[in-house]
Order: structure tokens, then sequence, then C-alpha cells
């Protein structure tokens, strides 16, 4: 998923290039995403690591942020990269984002890291703007959450959905089991299998969240 660090150590160890990635969120952007997005939209993806999201929706807009210098190699063509900290979002146009997407993110970053971007994101998005977060769900991968060194906080879909609320944001989605943790699994990645597995009602397997949510007016 999404780069949090920008040491070389950290691709080498955990986030290795790998193109049963790109076959991923191609598949999730077509299958999912993407009908969330208008063709209008400005699409911000935060720690957006090797872009395989932000290439892969289709917007007017595009814009990419994380902390490796290697974000603008994988960039495609009408994206822009910005490299560094998803924390300083000052280069961003007030009241100019439609749709913000961060994929394995905050996990990787202290509360008041996480309360400080979404601070700047409520002045950054439009109106009827909403952030989309997809990160492991600690209540489902425990064993496993701390397998990842960089991870600092834990979040469960009970506490970020509390933490959003807490800081000005109105959940309007959670689903508590939304994918696998992790590419690292016994079944091939193809389209049509993840086709299918979007289908259930019911997904086994499935530790990674998603929430999504709106600035709160009344906050």
């Amino acid at each position: 998923m999404a780069a949090r660090v920008s040491d070389e150590g950290y691709r080498r160890t955990r986030f290795r290039p790998d193109a049963d990635r790109e076959t991923l969120w191609a598949t999730l952007c077509r299958s999912y995403f993407q009908r969330l997005i208008e063709p209008e939209f400005h699409v911000l993806e935060l720690g957006a690591g090797y872009a395989n999201f932000i290439n892969n929706i289709r917007c007017q807009t595009r814009t990419a942020v994380d902390l490796w210098p290697g974000l603008s190699e994988h960039v495609r063509t009408g994206v822009s990269a910005h490299v560094g900290c998803v924390t300083d979002l000052a280069f961003l146009p007030d009241a100019s984002i439609d749709f913000i997407f961060a994929s394995n993110l905050f996990e990787h970053l202290t509360q008041a890291q996480f309360a400080a971007v979404l601070a700047q994101l409520r002045t950054k998005a439009r109106s009827g703007a909403t952030l989309n977060i997809l990160q492991p769900n600690y209540r489902r991968a425990y064993r496993e959450y701390f397998d990842d060194y960089t991870h600092l906080t834990v979040y469960s879909d009970v506490s970020l959905c509390d933490f959003l609320e807490a800081h000005g944001w109105r959940v309007i989605e959670r689903v508590p089991g939304f994918l696998p943790l992790t590419l690292k699994s016994a079944l091939p990645v193809r389209p049509w299998l993840i086709r299918f597995y979007l289908s259930l009602p019911w997904k086994p397997l499935a530790k990674q969240m998603l929430v999504r949510a709106q600035p709160d007016p009344g906050a």
C-alpha cells in the first residue's frame, strides 16, 4: 500500500515494488472508487507511495503527496507530485479538493500529526468533499498490526470514527472489513477475483477497514 517514510530500508523490507499492487489498485479504482468521483473533481492522495491509486483514477485534477522522493518517478502524465510531509498542505489552495484518499497512512502518524492533517484538510476541502481512509482495523488485525515497525498508533473502526468526529469530521460510511490486510496471500491477485471479493456481503479475511467522512459544518 502507500509509503509512509522516506528511507529506502522501508521499501526493501515492507514496501517493495510489486506488479500485483498495480493490478489490485487498477481494479479497485475501476470497480469501486471511480463511482465516487465526478469528472470535474480534484482528487488528492496522501501518502501516495508508488502512486497506484492516483494513477488509476480519472478526473480533472490529480495531486499526490508523499515523503518519498521516488514519488515523482512513479506518477503518470497528468498527476501532480508533491514530495513532502502530509502534515504540511500549505501548497494547496483553500477550498480546492473534492476527494481525499489515504491508504495505510494514519497508523504511521502520531495522533497530534493526524489531528493537524484533519484541521488542514477542512480548509482545503470544497463543499461536499469526502475523506476516504483505508487502513488496518486493529480489532481484526491485532496479531499482525505491529509486524510493520513503522506503525505508531492503533485504530479500530470504532476509534477511528470517534477520532474523526472529535476533530470536526462527520462519518458517512464505515466498513469494518473491506479488504485483506496484505497482498501476501495464497490466492492469486486477479481482476475477476478482486471484483468477486468486493461483491461479497461478508468478506473473509478482511482486516482493512474503509471509513468515509465529510467536514462537519457544525463543528
